[in-house]
């Protein structure tokens, strides 16, 4: 894994799903993450709890990297690294 700064990182996009409940924040990650070009980080904010558990395990299984997540006002921030 990279080690980025994601405190000063600028996500090429930016994805809101705080409105959202598992498994929407997911679904936003996979629709969006062609936004993005390959070595460009997407950032999803999630309101979902579950979000930061299964945001790595996609990012395992579908070959892109997860970077981390950042606390925000009442919801996370992560951050998706696109690997392909």
């Amino acid at each position: 894994m990279t080690t980025v700064d994601l405190n000063t990182h600028q996500a090429a996009k930016v994805v809101d799903a705080r409105a959202m409940s598992c498994p929407g924040p997911l679904l936003e990650a996979k629709k969006s993450i062609a936004a993005v070009k390959v070595g460009e980080v997407l950032e999803i904010w999630s309101g979902d709890a579950n979000t930061k558990n299964d945001m790595p395990r996609w990012c395992e299984k579908v070959g892109h990297e997860f970077l981390g997540v950042l606390p925000g006002e009442g919801y996370e921030r992560l951050f998706i690294r696109r690997k392909k």
